[in-house]
């Protein structure tokens, strides 16, 4: 489709929309994670600090409008600290010491190991805050940042019993300016819990994917939006995630030997097929997988069941924006949008969601403006 754009990492500040952040933020460490931060901060008017031990990587941000190149004269109130994770508590520590009126956090995807070698280390953690976004792509670099990347998700931040009030409140300014949900969580919950549904599917995602590197050509040709749903995290970056999976491997091997004991079952239940069963153990497989798809939370958070319908439209430009031009005009409130192309076809299959009360009326209000419906959920 032709209709698409991608929104400008460095938009102009929202005008009315104050910084509940106040004074220098910086930010060490300017990759995907790190330019985001500061294109976001720096849409609401903060003073952005970069630092980089990479300096083509850093003028590369400042170029994109991600801040500015820190200086030796700066005195942030937050550090936030965007490196890998094998360097988290070296990095971590340093900025501490430099900047000790400073609130320093951090955004690695795993939590416990970068604390636990901290205070094995004896470093005073009074004005560290751990923390993590649940936000991403999979390009990574600060040629890949944006400023809307943390609209909507959550961020944890895991305190201590010794984080001052006044820290705390501090980070989660900082997650809330960035339009992110603050979640507190201890570092044993955060790894557990992204060990289940993010360093898990990532492993998934990624053996799955690696079935297709010598698969014929005429059966990846098959291939629709279900296995690129499936596998689109599989194009992320080996190198950060043998650092992630290691850093938090105790939780993930719990979730994948549970996972490796249902393949087991499922694969032994087709090698019979017609064995007193089978069928059941298959049909359980997939019972499971419905209930555990029900129980994910949907817009802003909700378990809000929805129903959807499959508009065919022309690979055509501006049909896009025709059809959210006619829901908007029929004021059906779409819950969620995907668009697969029909393989062969000048042709995309637009799959709205919508409140399973106006579904009806959306199909037929739709195609009285001449739009064709493939199928509903109904």
């Amino acid at each position: 489709m032709t209709d698409s754009a991608t929104p400008s990492a460095a938009a102009p500040t929202v005008p009315g929309r104050a910084a509940r952040v106040h004074g220098t933020v910086r930010i060490v460490g300017s990759g995907l994670l790190g330019a985001s931060i500061g294109h976001a901060l720096t849409q609401h008017g903060v003073d952005v600090a970069l630092a980089d031990t990479s300096p083509a990587q850093l003028r590369l941000a400042v170029d994109y409008g991600a801040g500015r190149a820190a200086s030796d004269s700066d005195h942030p109130a937050i550090v936030v600290v965007c490196v890998p994770p094998d360097v988290v508590a070296d990095v971590v520590e340093a900025e501490l010491a430099a900047f000790p009126n400073a609130v320093v956090t951090d955004v690695a995807s795993v939590k416990l190991e970068p604390l636990r070698a901290l205070r094995e280390r004896g470093v005073d953690l009074t004005h560290y805050i751990g923390s993590h976004p649940m936000a991403g792509r999979e390009r990574g670099g600060a040629i890949s940042a944006r400023a809307d990347i943390f609209a909507g998700r959550p961020w944890v931040i895991c305190r201590d019993g010794e984080t001052p009030v006044a820290d705390l409140a501090l980070i989660e300014a900082l997650a809330l300016d960035l339009g992110a949900v603050p979640i507190e969580m201890t570092p044993e919950e955060h790894d557990r819990s992204v060990a289940l549904v993010s360093h898990v599917p990532q492993v998934v995602a990624s053996l799955l994917a690696a079935r297709f590197a010598d698969a014929p050509d005429l059966s990846l040709g098959l291939a629709g939006q279900g296995v690129r749903d499936t596998t689109r995290i599989a194009r992320s970056a080996p190198e950060l995630w043998v650092q992630i999976l290691g850093a938090n491997a105790t939780p993930v091997v719990e979730v994948l030997d549970a996972l490796a004991a249902d393949l087991t079952s499922a694969a032994d239940a087709l090698r019979h097929p017609d064995a007193p069963g089978a069928r059941r153990t298959l049909a359980e497989t997939i019972r499971r997988g419905n209930v555990g798809v029900e129980r994910l939370p949907g817009k802003h958070g909700q378990r809000h069941r929805s129903e959807s319908l499959v508009v065919m439209v022309d690979d055509v430009a501006g049909q896009l924006g025709r059809l959210f031009g006619d829901l908007g005009e029929l004021s059906v409130n779409v819950e969620d949008f995907r668009l697969e192309h029909s393989p062969g076809a000048q042709l995309g299959l637009a799959e709205i969601a919508v409140d399973p009360a106006i579904l009806s009326a959306a199909v037929a209000g739709l195609e009285s403006r001449g739009w064709r419906i493939a199928s509903t959920s109904d």
